[in-house]
């Protein structure tokens, strides 16, 4: 079995050959996500055996996983979730998920799926931290459009990572619940402490702004503290640590509501630079292509199912809201587009023993399909619809 060091050589060199190849090879038309699981799968356990995920890389992928998803809440606007939009896209998420746990436990009968409740909760994901890149390269992310797409991507990210807390819990869905105010009392706390912190007249808030360009990066190390402290928080609640990274990122967006450009820059540097493409590179690792190979009819139907339950659901609202078809149907490709969500649901229900670990690489398997196509046919539409605004190329990034 490889060790720490030789795991990590790997693992680096792979995540440097994915934008390469991206860029070089594919002409960035393949998305770089989709190639840190592919080349995690070649080097993993299952394929070339020359990395494996032991205490000192685990670290680094639950890392990875944490800042993933402090950018995704940190991505949201308070006002994108409680305006009329944000409702409207709460309401079309809980339609999905009350459809995908209809349809599953249908198909559940016949004992042809298990973990229901985490099939479900895949189905209605929204990987808009993937979708991100996309939309700021293409120019729609200002638009009518983006700023629709964002309401639906915030409740599919946001609705699933709640989902998890309640739905997959060993405890049951109203102790769980109660869990889970419980824990955003600890949050709202957290937040309330640290804008008494970043007060104008604040001493705290002068060294922090003083630090913020020295070999101190104090900024980059309390967003690292405040991390760590809700993803503590979220275990010691026996919840999920995916809830309290999200968590995070919301309490941070609100402490700089106006956002705050060089300590953005800052956190994509450590984040897109070291840390999330070891969370997708250890993801393929764990990814068992025979398994995969071995249930085409599975991987393609959870793929559909992804398409027609959340796609289905947001582009019949954005066609309610005045989209035009080609629009409509855009919106809900890019709605479809799901694999973080999916691969912590299914980290989760592995650990809690719902899911068999060659369930949970289809399921990861058709995250990887959804983002590698569900983009590319949304960005096609868009491109027949609007030839001067979106390129067919700029399907880009992670």
């Amino acid at each position: 079995m490889p060790d720490a060091g030789e795991s990590l050589f790997w693992i680096a060199l792979c995540a440097v050959l994915a934008p390469l190849l991206s860029g070089i090879v594919f002409r960035h038309r393949v998305p770089e996500v989709v190639l840190l699981l592919v080349l995690g799968v070649v080097i993993g356990p299952y394929v070339l055996g020359l990395a494996a995920t032991g205490q000192g890389v685990e670290m680094l992928r639950q890392l990875g996983l944490g800042m993933l998803f402090l950018l995704a809440g940190y991505e949201i606007e308070p006002a994108e979730l409680v305006g009329r939009g944000g409702r409207r896209a709460l309401l079309t998420w809980v339609i999905s998920l009350g459809v995908a746990l209809g349809l599953v436990w249908l198909v559940g009968l016949s004992d042809h799926i298990h973990a229901e409740a985490a099939v479900a909760i895949a189905m209605t994901s929204t990987a808009i931290g993937t979708l991100l890149p996309i939309l700021k390269d293409s120019g729609v992310l200002a638009t009518p459009f983006g700023r629709t797409l964002l309401h639906h991507g915030a409740y599919g990210e946001l609705g699933p990572i709640v989902a998890m807390a309640i739905l997959l819990s060993t405890r049951g869905p109203v102790t769980s619940l109660v869990v889970l105010l419980l824990f955003a009392a600890v949050a709202v706390l957290v937040h309330r402490f640290g804008a008494v912190l970043s007060r104008e007249e604040s001493r705290v808030l002068a060294v922090v702004q003083r630090g913020a360009e020295t070999s101190g990066q104090t900024q980059v190390r309390l967003v690292v503290l405040l991390l760590v402290t809700l993803g503590v928080a979220a275990a010691a609640f026996d919840l999920d640590g995916v809830l309290g990274a999200f968590t995070a990122g919301f309490v941070l967006r609100l402490l700089v509501p106006a956002g705050h450009e060089s300590l953005e820059h800052k956190l994509q540097g450590l984040a897109f630079g070291l840390l999330i493409p070891v969370f997708f590179i250890t993801s393929g690792m764990a990814i068992d292509p025979a398994a995969v190979w071995a249930e085409p009819v599975a991987l393609t139907a959870f793929v559909l199912l992804m398409v027609v339950v959340r796609g289905g659901a947001v582009r019949f609202a954005a066609r309610g809201s005045g989209f035009d078809r080609r629009e409509s149907a855009a919106m809900g490709m890019f709605a479809a587009t799901g694999l973080p969500i999916i691969v912590a649901v299914t980290s989760v229900a592995v650990s809690e023993g719902q899911m068999t670990p060659l369930n949970a690489s289809v399921l990861v398997a058709g995250g990887a399909i959804t983002v590698l196509v569900c983009p590319l046919v949304g960005q096609r539409l868009l491109t027949v619809r609007h030839p001067d605004r979106v390129s067919p190329g700029s399907a880009a990034g992670t």
